[in-house]
């Protein structure tokens, strides 16, 4: 691969787009390096940074995009602020260094488990400006001089993965930091019980901002439902959902897990992983499809989201061969899209090299509105081809 580009301005990068002669591989902090790139020149956004604007008063932030997550969390903190979505780390699931960029957790919509109640990353971001494929800057939504009309921009950036354009400055909206959490676990038998459970404490109108399941070390699997928000506020519904979930299994206190749910810290020494988003009460159908597909071999399964968004993993000895994997791969997108969710090879060893869609392959009537968003803001094909495939 050629030197990586670094552009030091809005005004290079924008040059560095125009003068293109060839497919570039976009990229911040080079922390999700998720599904495949045909040979191209890297890009990086990571000397745009810095914080441009903060107004902890109006619960706004604005931010050049090769600024550090970690960076903005810190001055965030300061004034009892935070990134409400809570952004995943892939570091440890993707065996990558560097740090993750604000650029990175937009374009990848990258939101955490505090998702099911204050919404994804998406939701948070005010207004983008970027970079299109053409080498034109162009802005949206608010706190920006010039304002393109017919499409919303701030969203179609959130999750194109730099196929689009590439961001450089983003305004977030803001939350405070809650006075209190607790976080309960209830330790139950099957994965039925445990959607059953996190399904039962959304169902309540105690505000659960965080419903997972992790399998637990003794067997069994231990679901996690976090409370947030003023102290007897959060005393009172821990009380309530204590009783609630009973039936499920036995409740307990524990201390803050959500980091470690969050990044899959556990999972760093995977081969495989793939990420899940379905309906919850459909993680059970895929749950099932892989202890068939998978029979004696095995598999770990990490559930979020309520239930709506599944973590599958294998180590290198529970995939059988390289066929066997590409088939499981296929067989479980093919599940997935009968639920009409969306399957995505976030990583693996054994399959790094083959052939295949690492994200769920789009309807026909999808992909067609997909194609013309590409045609219209990289009429060249230059910004990270293959990228969604």
């Amino acid at each position: 691969m050629s030197e990586i580009l670094y552009p030091e301005d809005e005004t290079a990068l924008a040059a560095a787009l125009r003068e293109a002669k060839g497919p570039l591989q976009i990229m911040g902090g080079g922390t999700r390096p998720i599904g495949r790139i045909a040979p191209a020149q890297a890009l990086s956004t990571r000397r745009l940074q810095g914080i441009t604007l903060y107004e902890p008063g109006a619960m706004t932030l604005v931010a050049k995009t090769g600024t550090a997550v970690e960076e903005i969390e810190a001055v965030l903190a300061a004034e009892n602020q935070r990134l409400a979505f809570e952004p995943m780390d892939h570091r440890a699931i993707l065996g990558t260094s560097g740090q993750p960029t604000l650029g990175g957790v937009i374009a990848a919509n990258v939101s955490g488990p505090r998702r099911i109640q204050v919404g994804a990353a998406r939701d948070f971001a005010l207004g983008v400006t970027f970079v299109d494929g053409t080498g034109q800057v162009l802005s949206n939504g608010g706190r920006v001089m010039k304002n393109v009309t017919g499409y919303d921009l701030v969203k179609l950036m959130s999750g194109s993965w730099g196929t689009l354009g590439v961001l450089t400055e983003v305004a977030l909206k803001v939350l405070p930091v809650s006075e209190t959490q607790v976080t309960l676990k209830v330790h139950v038998t099957t994965w039925a019980d445990a959607v059953g459970c996190m399904s039962a404490a959304l169902g309540t109108p105690f505000d659960v901002s965080g419903a997972a399941t992790v399998q637990a070390a003794e067997g069994g699997f231990d679901s996690l439902i976090r409370i947030e928000g003023f102290e007897t506020s959060v005393q009172y519904r821990a009380s309530e959902l204590t009783q609630r979930l009973a039936k499920f299994g036995t409740v307990d206190v524990v201390g803050d897990p959500w980091a470690e749910v969050k990044d899959l810290r556990a999972w760093a020494a995977l081969d495989t992983v793939w990420r899940i988003s379905v309906r919850p009460t459909d993680s059970l159908k895929v749950i099932e499809l892989m202890q068939d597909l998978q029979q004696d071999r095995g598999f770990h399964c990490q559930l979020d989201w309520g239930g709506g968004l599944l973590w599958l993993g294998l180590e290198a000895a529970q995939m059988a061969d390289t066929r066997a994997g590409l088939a499981l791969h296929q067989a479980l997108q093919r599940h997935v899209a009968q639920l009409r969710g969306h399957a995505t090879l976030v990583t693996s060893g054994l399959l790094r090299d083959q052939e295949l869609c690492h994200f769920q392959p789009l309807e026909r009537a999808i992909e067609r509105v997909s194609q013309s968003l590409r045609e219209k803001f990289d009429p060249r094909g230059i910004l990270n081809p293959g990228r969604m495939r």
